[in-house]
């Protein structure tokens, strides 16, 4: 048991750009994730409220995805 405990204490240890990597990631997910439930229909009691500052306001198309012309 002893050997076992040794062998996970040695050496390994999770490199910090995989942690920053994953960081970075979750914080720019949220943010993209605010930004685009912000600008989508609001949900049921959300209706009259005011869209906040930092939210940009994106217009809608015609014809999404397809050239947008």
């Amino acid at each position: 048991m002893s050997l076992l405990m040794q062998a996970g204490n040695e050496g390994f240890q999770f490199p910090l750009a995989f942690t920053l990597v994953y960081v970075v990631g979750f914080i720019a997910a949220v943010g993209i994730g605010s930004i685009a439930w912000y600008n989508s229909k609001r949900p049921a009691g959300w209706e009259s409220k005011k869209r906040p500052d930092f939210v940009p306001e994106v217009e809608k198309e015609d014809n999404p995805g397809l050239g947008g012309k």
